[in-house]
């Protein structure tokens, strides 16, 4: 039977099959995904912005550089294989504009943009990214299949 977990903003868990992470409220922040097929492991972090800045103190969870540091360290302690990791990602959206006025600080930009470069950095392959719009997600990740959920408001729910 499986356990749902969930991961709060600026908060990142790992997992082992059945169980399920679960996140909400993804607007302009990322839900990353990080799976290792073969051993059924993985986890999930809910990051809010893109870079600590060196910053040290804190909650090193809310920023991509850093969550995504601690969540492989983690994955990694549960004896995840870094060649087999695999990654997916949803949220970054624009959720709040102006008429006749350009989108400001596209933060939802910048951390996808962010969590993509850290995927990059350690060699880890993005095969999904439904990131962007003006709305908000609600995903379930089943680190036995690797399987993504995706909820949105007024868009409907799609299996990624």
């Amino acid at each position: 039977m499986s356990v749902v977990i969930s991961v709060g903003m600026a908060d990142y868990k790992i997992a082992r099959a059945p169980d399920l992470l679960l996140t909400a409220g993804l607007g302009s922040c990322i839900g990353i995904c990080i799976h290792d097929p073969f051993l059924k492991v993985g986890g999930m972090a809910h990051i809010m912005l893109p870079t600590a800045n060196g910053s040290l103190g804190g909650n090193l969870a809310k920023y991509a550089d850093t969550a995504m540091e601690l969540l492989l360290r983690d994955i990694a302690g549960m004896g995840a294989n870094k060649s087999r990791l695999r990654a997916k990602m949803a949220g970054g959206a624009q959720m709040f504009s102006f008429p006749g006025k350009p989108p400001v600080l596209k933060i939802g930009d910048r951390n996808a943009e962010a969590v993509e470069k850290e995927l990059k950095k350690y060699g880890i392959p993005l095969l999904v990214a439904d990131v962007g719009g003006s709305f908000g997600r609600t995903i379930h990740f089943d680190v036995g299949t690797g399987a993504l959920r995706i909820r949105t408001i007024n868009q409907g729910e799609k299996v990624v």
